[in-house]
């Protein structure tokens, strides 16, 4: 039987190993931290990638096929509640100019679901976006917000009630793009990884020295204090931002860019639930876009991509021809292993909550700080910086594994299960099989979620979502 390292166990680690638990191969993934599924934060589904003004229709269709397929994998950790795309009067695109593209992916989306039922994830085709004229939003703002929200419009009402639509375009854009949850996907990957046999899952395990000979690969690895190795057949380098450090170690080079990125956890009492928000802008510039995600229990995770929020000066580094590894700052390094000072998070929550004050001016007013920040930093492989799709490449029996967006891991995954029966390491076909997810147990999902989310230092709340999807 074939021995398969995995070394990184974010969300491309740990949905290599699920899909290819399936092809009579024994699986070894090493985690450095104590829990699965860290890394630089996510929060959305992005079916159709409409958060990104700047993408190829090509990357977005690709966005859309793999967050179904995602949200098929992984329903637990999905929040289904829409995403309103707004496009200010000072943004320098016109929102008329979009929508042939919401056409497009509107129709991409219904040839996926007469191909195969299962893809209605994202509710009946013709809903997949709507379009709201000011007028409509104004007489939306006179109800109240609904409890449980059960249609767009009402899901609308806490937007049109709160938000300045003097500085709108209009149309302002609902899509079905739904929210995702790292906490629950963490609990779920873990739960579900230690119940299957063939899987030898090594948290709080560093990952030292990789040696290849006679096509076989040994890893040294340090776990409880102790250096061990074992030999493989295969390698699989998901190991995130830090993918560099394993092409060095093999001696590969690999052009790629790694971002710091932060986002701000905030608490406003405001007892509503309300949709996604994108509030559109230049990037990198004082007017960055602005991203409203919300929890339960009235916590709300924001983005502002401006170097005085979520972006950084000096946050992006590129390999050199003397390392595959990008060269993070000392600064950015010591964020990610030890913490922020409180200085720095004070001050940057608050330039959050300001830069969505403009949009929002109660939130602005009565919003607070609750908890560090989620962040991380990002790879990206290559030198487009606006580059969203992207998924493995191979090496003889080498996978580099460097999704962007993590709706993009399970199609990477399933292509490493095409090139193991290529190389003749199995000879398995990949099935849609879901069994060992689909018996996730609610009840321990949830206790271990929320004991996830509070050993990394947030509230338990975060471990939630506001509206659970059911397939």
């Amino acid at each position: 039987m074939a021995r398969v390292a995995i070394i990184g166990g974010g969300v491309a680690g740990v949905s290599s190993a699920l899909i290819l638990s399936q092809l009579d191969i024994d699986i070894t993934l090493f985690e450095a931290k104590d829990s699965l599924v860290g890394g630089p934060p996510f929060c959305h589904l992005h079916a159709g990638g409409n958060l990104y003004p700047d993408i190829t229709d090509k990357e977005r269709v690709q966005l859309l096929k793999e967050s179904i397929e995602f949200a098929q994998y992984y329903p637990f950790c999905v929040d289904k509640r829409p995403t309103v795309i707004a496009y200010p009067k000072r943004f320098s695109k016109d929102v008329q100019d979009f929508i042939p593209t919401l056409k497009m992916l509107q129709l991409e989306y219904k040839k996926l679901i007469e191909s195969s039922s299962a893809n209605n994830i994202l509710g009946d085709w013709e809903d997949y976006y709507s379009l709201y004229s000011r007028q409509e939003l104004e007489e939306l703002s006179k109800n109240e917000p609904k409890e449980q929200p059960s249609s767009t419009g009402e899901w609308l009402i806490p937007f049109a009630k709160y938000t300045n639509l003097d500085i709108l375009q209009f149309p302002v854009i609902v899509v079905q793009e739904y929210g995702l949850n790292m906490f629950k996907l963490s609990a779920g990957a873990e739960l579900t990884l230690n119940s299957i046999d063939t899987i030898d899952l090594n948290l709080n395990t560093e990952v030292k020295y990789i040696k290849k000979e006679s096509g076989k690969y040994t890893i040294n690895y340090l776990k409880n204090n102790k250096i061990d190795s074992q030999e493989f057949d295969f390698l699989i380098n998901a190991a995130g931002f830090k993918s560099g450090y394993i092409d060095d170690m093999l001696g590969l080079h690999k052009d790629r860019m790694v971002e710091f990125k932060a986002a701000y956890i905030t608490n406003w009492e405001c007892g509503i639930k309300f949709p996604e928000i994108i509030f559109h802008g230049e990037r990198g510039s004082k007017e960055g876009m602005a991203q409203f995600t919300p929890y339960p229990s009235n916590y709300f995770q924001l983005h502002g991509m401006s170097k005085d929020i979520t972006l950084y000066k000096n946050g992006l580094a590129k390999a050199t021809p003397k390392s595959a590894q990008p060269k993070l700052e000392d600064s950015f390094l010591e964020k990610i292993e030890y913490g922020w000072s409180q200085s720095e998070l004070e001050l940057r929550t608050k330039q959050a909550i300001t830069h969505m004050g403009f949009f929002i001016p109660k939130f602005s007013q009565e919003a607070q700080r609750a908890f560090k920040p989620l962040y991380g930093a990002q790879q990206i492989p290559g030198c487009n910086i606006s580059l969203r799709g992207a998924e493995v490449e191979f090496v003889k029996n080498y996978a580099r594994c460097e999704i962007v967006k993590v709706s993009s891991a399970t199609t990477m995954a399933k292509e490493i299960a095409k090139e193991l029966k290529k190389l003749k390491l199995t000879n398995k076909d990949f099935t849609q099989n879901l069994t060992h997810l689909n018996n996730l147990k609610e009840s321990e999902l949830k206790s271990l979620s929320e004991a996830i989310a509070k050993t990394r230092g947030y509230p338990k709340e975060l471990a939630d979502v506001v509206n659970p999807m059911q397939l």
